[in-house]
């Protein structure tokens, strides 16, 4: 079997149900960035030890976005053909995470600028990228309608993301940056 099937040399693509779009439409744009979300992770898990805590939660998120994706790419006209099954608890397996690792670090109040570890880095660009996502979703969900657990999931992974960041920071014992406090809390 090749890889290469020549059939979108000509600027379009097939989708679920068969149907061929321009390779810039709306629903390819939002796979493609939930796609490089995907990559990104792979490059965290990548960096972390084999048996370090976050491989599952990071490769459950993984396997989650490829079933996301597939009902991206599904029209919502035929969506009930979709094999793959999304899961119920995406918003709250996200949720108890972020809980889980807020509990333990220090409230911030500021924002930050991304960096500190390579890995901090990293989660924090997978961050950006999801937000991409997000709003390519929105963009999408205007023309045929997105799921709603995949746009809140999406928002949560983006938050995920943003406190595994700080978490990590927190566990090397590595100072975060601090660019200036949150305006809503310079105000009392």
């Amino acid at each position: 079997m090749r890889i290469y099937t020549r059939g979108g040399d000509k600027g379009r693509t097939g989708i679920h149900g068969g149907e061929r779009v321009d390779k810039d439409d709306i629903r390819i744009e939002a796979n493609g960035t939930l796609d490089e979300v995907n990559a990104q992770i792979g490059v965290v898990r990548a960096l972390l030890p084999p048996e370090h805590e976050w491989q599952d939660v990071l490769g459950k998120i993984q396997r989650e976005l490829m079933v996301v994706m597939s009902h991206v790419a599904t029209p919502s006209a035929i969506r009930d053909k979709n094999p793959n099954a999304l899961s119920d608890d995406l918003v709250v397996f996200c949720e108890q995470q972020i809980d889980t690792l807020t509990a333990q670090m220090e409230d911030n109040g500021f924002f930050i600028l991304p960096g500190g570890t390579l890995i901090s880095a990293h989660l924090q660009l997978a961050r950006t990228v999801v937000r991409r996502a997000e709003r390519r979703l929105w963009t999408l969900n205007r023309q045929d309608p997105v799921e709603e657990n995949i746009l809140q999931f999406t928002n949560r992974l983006s938050d995920l993301l943003f406190t595994m960041a700080r978490y990590e920071m927190f566990r090397q014992d590595h100072t975060e940056e601090r660019w200036q406090s949150f305006l809503y809390k310079r105000k009392k």
